[in-house]
């Protein structure tokens, strides 16, 4: 059997998450007849069918959900591959760390002072994504280190817990809801979550997200499976800010944001059923990089030192 090639993996990843040809034709900004070529000749190369298909849909045999469990593997590194290794070569490297905007827990200045101190720092770039992000970047090469929430896909990384708070539903202040001091999740029951979920029915762990849907509930491309009515998507906090307000959406917010963003016409109030959310420090288990260390233990030193600092709960915050 001859080596399989880059291109075709490509190929085949875009057919077995788009189950149709010609969407992951146009995702490939090829034509469809090639592409079903491609994948017949693949199949024959391999010896095994990958892909059952019919009039009405596409399906991954048990040989195709092999194959694109290890092809996403392989195309991960090869990514990875080029990443790095430009980063290496550069002339002026940097630490790349990846992170949800405001999701530092309050801790980011001060890691990157304590890290700046050490020896081993190179100058820090700040890779900037959204939620969920933050796992990928890290395997395919774009960042060498993260600040993320639990629970996060944590194939192929180490992480370090940092800090953990507790999380608020942000509310309309409106909403009859915000009179009382203290919620439930089955109070919540019905409301909308960004990216359209039941705040009732969920078990979010972290700001504004609900935990990753096993494959089978993901639509194309591992996107989440709408549910009926859902909340426009928003992009940032802003956005997040103003749909709350007039009472389109909650969402579950770190104590630490909450306390960052006060606004008139928002409530935050804790939930009492809602479990704590935790920021961790995360990277490549195999990172050899002084920086990537220097920068992990510039956050545990730091977070250890918050935590001993913490004051009691603001009360603000939820007012």
């Amino acid at each position: 059997m001859n080596d399989l090639e880059v291109r075709q993996l490509r190929y085949f990843v875009a057919v077995a998450e788009e189950l149709h040809f010609g969407r992951a034709a146009d995702r490939l900004a090829m034509a469809q007849p090639a592409l079903s070529r491609a994948i017949r000749h693949l199949e024959r190369q391999l010896g095994a069918t990958l892909l059952e298909r019919t009039t009405r849909q596409v399906s991954l045999t048990a040989a195709g959900l092999v194959l694109l469990r290890d092809a996403r593997t392989a195309l991960e590194a090869v990514t990875a591959a080029a990443h790095r290794t430009r980063q290496a070569g550069s002339l002026s490297p940097r630490l790349r760390i990846a992170l949800k905007a405001d999701i530092d827990g309050g801790l980011l200045p001060r890691i990157l002072d304590a890290y700046g101190a050490d020896s081993a720092a190179l100058p820090p770039q700040l890779i900037l994504g959204a939620f969920g992000e933050q796992p990928q970047a890290l395997r395919d090469g774009r960042a060498d280190v993260a600040l993320l929430l639990h629970p996060f896909d944590d194939r192929g990384l180490d992480s370090e817990p940092l800090l953990t708070e507790p999380l608020l539903a942000a509310l309309a202040a409106a909403d009859p809801l915000a009179a009382r001091t203290h919620l439930c999740l089955a109070d919540l029951d019905g409301r909308q979550l960004i990216g359209g979920s039941s705040a009732g029915r969920s078990q979010p762990a972290g700001f504004h997200h609900d935990p990753p849907l096993p494959d089978h509930e993901q639509g194309p491309s591992g996107a989440h499976k709408s549910s009926s009515n859902p909340a426009r998507p928003a992009a940032n906090l802003s956005e997040i800010f103003s749909l709350v307000e007039t009472g389109s959406v909650v969402f579950f917010a770190p104590e630490s944001v909450a306390q960052r963003y006060p606004r008139p016409g928002i409530a935050y109030r804790p939930v009492d059923d809602l479990p704590d959310t935790t920021l961790a420090v995360a990277w490549p288990q195999d990172a050899r990089s002084p920086a990537v260390a220097a920068f992990v233990r510039a956050a545990c030193t730091v977070a250890t030192t918050a935590h001993a600092q913490t004051a009691p709960v603001m009360h603000s915050a939820t007012t």
